[in-house]
């Protein structure tokens, strides 16, 4: 398989899925690591995080907003 076609391997789901099992499991792995993240995965994150004391960072609405906090 040539570098374009690996490439485009990885980019295009639909291209991909056309390949023989041979070809998918002789596919390098994608450079940038996982492709999707579960939702498990993403809850874990700090951006996940629910909202805590007022502001995402947690602490006061007072020094992040200078005072301009959005009612819940």
């Amino acid at each position: 398989m040539s570098s374009q076609e690996t490439i485009r391997a990885w980019k295009d789901e639909e291209y991909r899925a056309g390949l023989s099992d041979a070809q998918r499991a002789a596919l390098p792995a994608h450079p940038a690591g996982l492709i999707e993240l579960s939702d498990d995965d993403l809850d874990a994150v700090a951006g996940g995080l629910p909202r805590q004391g007022g502001t995402l960072f947690g602490g006061s609405c007072q020094i992040w907003t200078l005072g301009c906090c959005p009612e819940e």
